[in-house]
């Protein structure tokens, strides 16, 4: 390992994300320096880190590299690994653009969810093409203390519980996830989405994310719930025949969510670089004993 490793800072409605450029998948990031990584008094800080690699240079990705240069090997705050990031997509094709490796217009990123499109428009806000929401049968719940709600059952590539509340406030600290039940329909854990109406079409949302905590922000949590808040609403593109559009507020700024009648969902919001530098990786070293 080098003795100094390139990172930079950034984020997507205030998610915030540590970037670590590796195009030959060189760098060692196991779990615990992940950890140390986002840790945010002794080390840099953020919600997860965004391992940037070639695809063909991916054991994971290899197979997408004809559909995708860039493979976005995204891991939780937490060092686990994540099938999907949806802010996370969009501030890894702004740093690509920054790093001058793609340019505005579209361009296609893989993730462990898939290959995802993405389009950068010229005001600055980045466009993902998150794929088809899934909606798994059966009742789910979802509790705060000694008050419970049901939930809607939705993923996204990941796994997501969105709940309708009265006030934002009822989903607590999210210090801890929240309890669900039944413990089958989510074994691997899931990330907690609690929503309140703003307006028509417009919705604020809090979430729990699996393996990071409160964020303040969620892209795939924000489209699963612009979802849920749409067949709560009776509204369907697949049966309309027309795109149905949600705006989502979220502690970090605002997402717009658009689901087309042929499944295909679009999420468009802002990412921001907002510094480089480089770790030391005797300290990373030193971190993770």
């Amino acid at each position: 390992m080098s003795t100094r490793i390139a990172f930079l800072k950034g984020h997507g409605t205030e998610n915030d994300f540590v970037i670590v450029p590796d195009p030959e998948n060189t760098v060692d990031l196991s779990p615990a320096a992940v950890a140390a990584l986002c840790d945010r008094r002794a080390g840099i800080g953020g919600d997860g880190v965004l391992h940037v690699v070639r695809s063909a240079a991916h054991p994971e990705a290899g197979a997408m590299a004809a559909e995708a240069e860039w493979f976005m090997d995204y891991r939780n705050g937490d060092g686990s690994v994540a099938e999907m990031c949806g802010n996370g997509v969009r501030v890894f094709a702004r740093y690509l653009q920054h790093a001058g490796h793609v340019a505005e217009g579209d361009l296609a990123i893989a993730t462990r969810g898939g290959v995802k499109t993405v389009h950068i428009a010229k005001n600055g806000d980045v466009t993902v093409g998150m794929g088809r929401a899934r909606l798994p049968e059966g009742d789910v719940t979802v509790s705060v203390g000694d008050r419970s709600w049901p939930a809607r059952n939705v993923n996204m590539g990941n796994p997501h519980a969105v709940a309708f509340v009265d006030d934002l406030s009822d989903a607590g600290t999210l210090y801890s996830a929240p309890p669900f039940s039944p413990a089958s329909a989510y074994p691997d854990g899931v990330n907690v989405e609690f929503v309140v109406d703003r307006g028509p079409r417009h919705v604020a949302m809090r979430v729990h994310e699996r393996g990071s905590g409160e964020t303040r922000s969620c892209g795939t949590g924000a489209c699963a719930v612009a979802v849920a808040a749409a067949r709560r609403d009776g509204a369907d593109p697949a049966v309309a025949g027309s795109p149905v559009t949600y705006t989502v507020d979220v502690p970090g700024g605002t997402l717009v969510i658009t689901e087309r009648p042929d499944g295909e969902i679009e999420m468009t919001g802002p990412a921001v670089i907002v510094a480089e530098g480089e770790i030391d990786a005797e300290w990373l070293e030193t971190a993770v004993r």
